[in-house]
């Protein structure tokens, strides 16, 4: 990287710094009255949107991109007019801002206050999805946090736009428009130099492949809150619904296969499996899933079910391929989800309340569900607004990352003159 390109990066942090610093003194209403300025903004340069948008697009398919992956990366009408309701949903969300966790009073008469305040700059690294940008500057400002955006070389031309067209919304309103930041260089090297601003920005949060959010760990100077790949199950008991249990497994993997939330493995109870296999392997195959199966389940639904092997048990497909083992207990089942799982998003279909409560407290992950799809994780379904990723680490925040989750605290200390003895 040329070192016009370093101190590019280096000037966006700095700049970002200054912007989160006057971000932080403004009130909730000049936060929503940015959020509403930008939402009306990309709603009326759509055409724009998706003009920059088509150039993303046929490089895609120039490089022979998969299906799911064009999928992630298409901007039309209904999905910016979506871009924009997700502003307009984040203005109604509670300002977490200078929200007091905590009062007490020590007997010596000082006056302990725990309030929420912005971390301050926000590192936003990312791939494939152009509409992540508008949602995490959303919930970046409305937090009062700055943003520093790094989309993945695939989305270059959609992501310019977007922000070309949400700092230009800005500029009519309080909030500075430095507090939206676009790194537009494709290098790694520009992510690097990124990873070593400890001194102006505050936290990076990656999402993307797996290579993406280990390169950011390994490398990043800055704490990081980690969203990594989502290798979720469905476990269908042998007290399953069946009819439920067919609904929810379809639901988890065509109904949007290209996003973490989706199942990539179905663990099948062994007493059920002859009843619910056959009917849930045609109903996937009419959808185009391809099954990868244990020899369990090739001896039910056939042996031209190709053959599941170690790999498939960890693998983020992001595509219509489902891994599918038959298990001979709830035990079995939540072992296996503990070893071979991400600790994303995992799902138990079941009419046993009991067995369902024990599924919840063993599995170990951000997010389980009984009798519900996966694909509910999602700030916006959890009623948070959108997401800036999904973490799957323990400290600070796990599952969707909203308002709240891009806030810390800090104790404010009200004395009467007091001084320690």
């Amino acid at each position: 990287m040329s070192i016009k390109d370093s101190n590019s990066v280096i000037l966006m942090a700095q700049e970002a710094k200054v912007a989160s610093l006057k971000l932080s003194l403004l009130p909730t209403s000049a936060k929503n009255a940015a959020l509403r300025a930008m939402a009306g903004a990309l709603r009326r340069n759509q055409s724009y949107l998706i003009k920059e948008n088509a150039k993303d697009l046929a490089a895609a398919a120039k490089k022979n991109y998969a299906k799911a992956l064009i999928d992630r990366l298409s901007l039309n009408e209904k999905r910016i007019k979506e871009m924009a309701q997700c502003l307009l949903d984040t203005e109604e969300l509670k300002d977490p801002v200078g929200q007091i966790l905590s009062v007490f009073k020590r007997p010596n008469g000082l006056v302990i206050k725990k309030i929420r305040v912005p971390f301050g700059v926000i590192g936003i690294i990312y791939e494939s999805r152009p509409n992540v940008t508008s949602d995490c500057v959303g919930l970046c400002l409305k937090s009062g946090n700055a943003v520093i955006l790094k989309g993945g070389r695939e989305a270059s031309y959609s992501n310019q736009a977007i922000v070309f067209v949400l700092t230009k919304a800005l500029r009519r309103t309080q909030v500075p428009s430095a507090a939206v930041q676009f790194i537009s260089s494709a290098r790694r090297s520009a992510l690097d130099i990124l990873l070593r601003q400890e001194q102006y920005v505050d936290l990076i949060v990656p999402r993307g492949g797996e290579g993406l959010i280990r390169f950011v760990a390994e490398h990043s100077r800055i704490p990081v809150v980690k969203h990594y790949k989502g290798v979720c199950h469905t476990y269908v008991s042998d007290m399953a619904d069946i009819e439920m249990a067919r609904n929810i497994c379809w639901n988890a993997k065509v109904q949007r296969p290209g996003v973490c939330n989706a199942m990539e493995t179905m663990l099948v109870h062994r007493h059920i499996a002859h009843r619910f296999l056959p009917v849930m392997a045609a109903d996937l195959r009419k959808a185009g899933v391809e099954i990868r199966g244990c020899p369990r389940t090739r001896n039910i639904i056939g042996a031209s079910v190709k053959k599941a092997t170690e790999r498939d048990w960890t693998e983020e497909y992001l595509d219509l391929i489902l891994s599918v083992k038959v298990v001979d207990s709830l035990q079995e089942a939540i072992d296996h989800i503990n070893m071979y799982g991400s600790h994303h998003s995992d799902a138990i279909v079941t009419k046993d309340h009991k067995e369902g409560e024990h599924f919840l407290k063993s599995v170990d992950s951000a997010c389980l569900y009984l009798n519900a799809s996966t694909r509910f994780t999602d700030g916006y379904q959890f009623g948070f607004g959108a997401e800036v990723g999904i973490s799957t680490d323990k400290l600070h925040a796990r599952g969707p990352m909203a308002l709240e989750e891009l806030t810390t605290y800090k104790y404010l200390v009200y004395g009467a003159g007091q001084i320690r003895e």
